[in-house]
């Protein structure tokens, strides 16, 4: 049986529950290929407690996008286990649960948007993903994917992951082709090290003509400083207020 990719709209109904009576529990945790987005490094490393730094090298790999050539930042597997599970994933469950990735509170949903070119309006779109290995569907409560989305804290996520969606689409207009290395630096910063940028704009102020109103809030609020980080990033790597 090979996966199949179901379109569905926002008010179309669902059944699906991962627990442990499931059979196949924790086995999505396996042969791990997990991509993080700012906003969900954001919210593991303060739940841990921890540094960005700390958890971007304890946790992660950091790689180069082939067709942006932007950094791109994956969960490290677990290396003394062969399957390559998750970090965080126990016989009980997940470790990080409250504060687990948008791909892990999506599932079984998949999220695709598109943006107009003349509004910049962004439309959604929904499907759901059957894989042979996960039994998860028929069981629970039947849900909207409107109301999937509300029970499972997606909301913010999607909110934040379509800023960078945003910034990715802005820099192919006005620079494609791979970042320098300087300009990867800045924008991996600014992005995923949040402790260091935070640093970074205390130390250095911000650039002449960059004078965001929020801040003062944004070195005391992580959610606000990544919404300064993007916009920090159109403004020195793109030329764009």
């Amino acid at each position: 049986m090979e996966s199949q990719m179901i379109p569905v709209s926002i008010n179309d109904k669902f059944q699906f529950s991962c627990s442990k009576e499931a059979p196949c529990f924790n086995e999505c945790c396996r042969d791990l290929n997990q991509f993080l987005m700012p906003y969900d490094i954001l919210r593991l490393k303060n739940g841990m407690k921890i540094s960005s730094e700390e958890f971007l090298g304890k946790y992660t790999l950091r790689h180069t996008g082939p067709e942006t050539g932007l950094p791109v930042v994956t969960l490290k597997p677990d290396t003394a286990d062969q399957s390559k599970q998750c970090p965080f994933v126990t016989p009980e469950g997940c470790r990080v649960y409250e504060d687990r990735p948008s791909s892990c509170r999506m599932y079984p949903l998949a999220r695709m948007i598109s943006r107009s070119r003349e509004t910049g309006e962004i439309t959604e779109h929904y499907a759901l993903l059957k894989e042979p290995h996960c039994f998860g569907f028929g069981r629970g409560e039947p849900e909207t994917v409107k109301e999937w989305i509300k029970s499972q804290g997606i909301t913010l996520y999607n909110e934040m992951n379509d800023k960078l969606i945003e910034i990715i689409s802005l820099k192919n207009r006005v620079l494609p082709g791979p970042l320098d290395m300087k300009a990867g630096s800045l924008f991996f910063m600014a992005c995923y090290n949040l402790d260091a940028f935070r640093s970074h704009i205390l130390n250095n102020g911000m650039p002449e003509g960059f004078n965001p109103d929020y801040m003062d809030e944004a070195v005391n609020d992580d959610v606000k400083l990544l919404d300064l980080g993007y916009q920090w990033i159109k403004f020195v790597l793109f030329g764009k207020v």
